[in-house]
């Protein structure tokens, strides 16, 4: 059991580096690339060059640096805007990029016409970037259904479900989704793309009959990969993870574990075990990712705000309001002080015992 306790570790520690490398690297604009200066008058005059596209240019400074030169994406930390049409309207997108969202921050001083004009290239034909970006998974299938289903998972799905639907950063192993196993005909899977899991911040999609049908072959061809792999296993089981002691987990909880200084069974771990169960459980328990840190800035004339923590580099900070409106300040110019929960759960890695992890996990699996 030792063994799957350091598989957890390293997987929440893992979780831990790709944030921090995020958040410490990732710049809020790029910066726009000039086109090449022609090396006489007369070459210029030879070579006209063509109308530059407004929508195209206001991608490149303002998106491609986290969306990829071609909409692509760079997975798994931003998504691909190909076909991004097919899950929001117009309205939604401008909103979108008005006011941010998670790790992408707003821009609200983006005049009206390039708004117009960045919506009018995301809406221009997708380029093969889309079935490129699918990388050696489209080799796997053998009819042309399933790749045709793989250029629509890769631009749409893989960035929350990887590129070969064995789980990505946020979405399910789908291979091994009891959803799509017990789906004999595919209507199942085409009822959830339609209208999406709101309530599990999956998106619908707008996709045709025939396209549904090519995604479904595509799952399915993931899931004939997948359980084509040597070893009958591919992961935790949630059994492995119900070895511990419940009564030593609850007393570790309330004491020497500290759980309960931040955290209730009856409040916000009520019902825990029904969200969340084997290894994602421990994950969250070890590393819960998507807990939010509380921000306070101090600006130079003494007004201080609070709110919750959405953006920070090196040079920037930003934070969501108490009216959830993105704002922003330069390090330089304010003092700042981040209060993040997550904090007491680093601090727990070296102290915890095999017999911690168990214990505790025993406890929490009570929580329904």
């Amino acid at each position: 059991m030792k063994r799957i306790r350091n598989t957890a570790f390293l997987a929440a520690a893992g979780l831990l580096v790709f944030h921090v490398v995020q958040s410490l690297n990732a710049p809020v604009h790029a910066a726009a690339q000039n086109p090449a200066t022609p090396t006489s008058t007369s070459q210029a005059e030879q070579r006209p060059s063509a109308p530059e596209n407004p929508g195209a240019k206001s991608y490149a400074k303002q998106c491609a640096i986290c969306h990829g030169d071609q909409r692509e994406g760079i997975l798994p930390a931003f998504p691909p805007l190909l076909g991004i049409k097919r899950q929001m309207n117009d309205q939604q997108i401008t909103d979108l990029i008005h006011k941010g969202k998670g790790r992408m921050p707003g821009f609200p001083k983006i005049p009206d016409e390039e708004v117009t004009a960045l919506l009018a290239y995301l809406s221009t034909a997708e380029t093969s970037a889309g079935t490129t970006a699918s990388g050696g998974a489209a080799a796997v299938h053998s009819s042309s259904l399933a790749e045709a289903g793989g250029g629509l998972f890769q631009q749409n799905c893989a960035f929350c479900h990887g590129r070969d639907a064995q789980g990505g950063e946020t979405g399910p192993d789908l291979t091994q989704s009891k959803l799509v196993l017990g789906d004999k005909n595919g209507d199942q899977i085409s009822e959830v793309v339609r209208n999406g899991r709101p309530e599990k911040k999956m998106p619908a999609f707008n996709f045709s009959s025939q396209e549904l049908l090519s995604l479904v072959a595509f799952i399915r061809a993931r899931e004939v990969a997948a359980a084509s792999q040597k070893g009958g296993r591919r992961g935790v089981e949630v059994a492995d993870l119900q070895t511990g002691n419940l009564a030593a987990g609850k007393t570790y909880f309330n004491g020497a574990g500290g759980c309960s200084k931040c955290h209730s069974p009856t409040g916000d771990l009520a019902g825990i075990a029904t969200r969340f169960q084997g290894l994602k459980l421990e994950m969250r328990m070890l590393y819960p990712e998507d807990a939010k840190s509380k921000l306070t800035v101090i600006t130079r004339d003494g007004k201080t705000i609070e709110g919750t923590l959405a953006y920070r580099d090196e040079w920037v900070i930003g934070m969501r309001d108490a009216t959830n409106t993105y704002r922003s300040w330069r390090i330089q110019d304010i003092k700042f002080k981040v209060d993040s929960p997550v904090d007491a759960h680093v601090e727990q890695f070296p102290k915890y015992t095999d017999a911690d992890i168990h214990n505790l996990m025993a406890y929490l699996q009570t929580l329904r």
